[in-house]
C-alpha cells in the first residue's frame, strides 16, 4: 500500500545533506517510531507530477541492496515557505561510503571494500533488470546500513530534469558528479545508457579501494575534457598492494572504464569477479566489520 507523508505527524527536522536537485532531512516520524529521511525535490511546474509517478514505482522495488522508499510527502516543512513535495525514505545512521573513508581517513579494510563492492554490483544489477538507470553512482550515493551493508540512493528520480551540462548544476555537486561521468556523457547530443553506470561503478571502485575521491583538486571543466581523451584515476598505488583479489578487482576497473561503452561488462559479468573475489574473503568479515564499527563508534564519541 502506498503511504502519503504530510506535516502531521513529522516532527524535528534537521538538514542533513544539500544539492543541485534537492535538499534531504533526517526527520522524526511520530507513527512510525523512528526516524526517516526525507528528500525535498526541487522541479516544480509539470515535473512534480513526474516526480509523482516514479517515486510510486520506485516504492514497489524491494531489493536488500537499494534503499526503502516508503512514499511521498506533500507539506511545508519548517524550513520552507511553500508547499513542497519529497520522497519519504529510510535514514541510514552511518551515513556512506564518502562518510565511511572520511570517518576512517582512508579505504575501509580490503574485505569490507570487497563486500562493499559486491553489493554496489548486486544493487545495480536489479535496478538495470528493471530498466532503470542510475545515472549519479558515486560515494555519497552509496549508504550503509548499522552492519555497514549498502543501500543504493538516489536511482532514477524525474531523469527528465537531470541535466548532464555541468554549468546549469551547482559546482560542488557537479565536481562530484562529472568525475563519475563517462567520456561519452560530454557529447551534447549523448543518451544516457546501461554503460553509463557500468563506467561510474568502476571510478566508485577505484574510489573505495583507495579511500581517495577520484581526480581530487581537478576543476571539473578539466575533467571534462581529459576524461574522453583517455585520462582514468591513477592505479600506481593500487598495484603495488598484492592483497589476494586485488589484481581482478583492477582488471574489472580497467573493463568498465573502458572508452568504447559496448566493451563495458554488464553488472551481471561483473558480480561473477565481485564474488569470486569476496569468497577469499569472507571469514574475516566479522571480525572486520566489527573493528570498524567500534572505531565508529568510539570516534562518534569523540567532541
Amino acid at each position: 500500500m502506498r503511504q502519503k507523508f504530510h506535516d502531521e505527524g513529522l516532527d524535528t527536522w534537521h538538514c542533513i545533506g544539500q544539492g543541485g536537485f534537492g535538499s534531504v532531512y533526517k526527520v522524526k516520524a511520530v507513527n512510525m517510531g523512528h526516524d526517516v529521511a526525507i528528500k525535498l525535490i526541487h522541479t516544480g511546474g509539470d515535473l512534480d507530477e513526474e516526480v509523482k509517478k516514479e517515486a510510486n514505482y520506485l516504492k514497489l522495488l524491494s531489493c536488500n541492496f537499494v534503499l526503502s522508499i516508503y512514499g511521498m510527502y506533500e507539506g511545508t516543512p519548517p524550513t520552507e515557505q511553500k508547499k513542497q513535495i519529497g520522497m519519504v525514505m529510510e535514514f541510514m545512521k552511518r551515513g556512506s561510503v564518502e562518510t565511511l573513508c572520511k570517518n576512517l581517513s582512508g579505504p575501509p579494510p580490503f574485505p569490507l571494500a570487497c563486500r562493499l563492492i559486491h553489493e554496489v554490483a548486486l544493487g545495480m544489477n536489479f535496478l538495470h533488470s528493471l530498466g532503470i538507470l542510475h545515472r549519479d553512482l558515486k560515494p555519497q550515493n552509496v549508504m550503509l546500513s548499522d552492519e555497514l551493508h549498502v543501500r543504493l540512493a538516489d536511482f532514477g528520480l524525474c531523469t527528465q530534469s537531470i541535466s548532464f551540462n555541468p554549468s546549469i548544476q551547482e559546482p560542488t555537486d557537479t565536481a562530484g558528479t562529472v568525475k563519475y561521468m563517462p567520456p561519452e556523457a560530454f557529447d551534447l547530443n549523448y543518451k544516457p545508457s546501461r554503460s553509463f553506470d557500468r563506467y561510474s561503478f568502476a571510478v566508485l571502485v577505484w574510489s573505495i579501494l583507495s579511500g581517495k575521491e577520484p581526480f581530487e583538486g581537478v576543476p571539473a571543466d578539466l575533467v571534462e575534457l581529459k576524461v574522453p581523451l583517455g585520462q582514468r584515476p591513477p592505479l600506481d598505488e593500487l598495484s603495488k598492494k598484492d592483497t589476494e583479489g586485488m589484481k581482478d578487482l583492477l582488471e574489472l576497473m580497467q573493463k568498465c572504464w573502458e572508452g568504447d561503452p559496448d566493451k563495458r561488462p554488464k553488472f551481471d559479468e561483473s558480480i561473477v569477479c565481485t564474488e569470486k573475489v569476496l569468497s577469499k574473503h569472507e571469514r574475516e568479515m566479522n571480525k572486520v566489520v566489527f573493528q570498524v564499527l567500534e572505531k565508529l563508534d568510539w570516534n562518534a564519541t569523540m567532541p
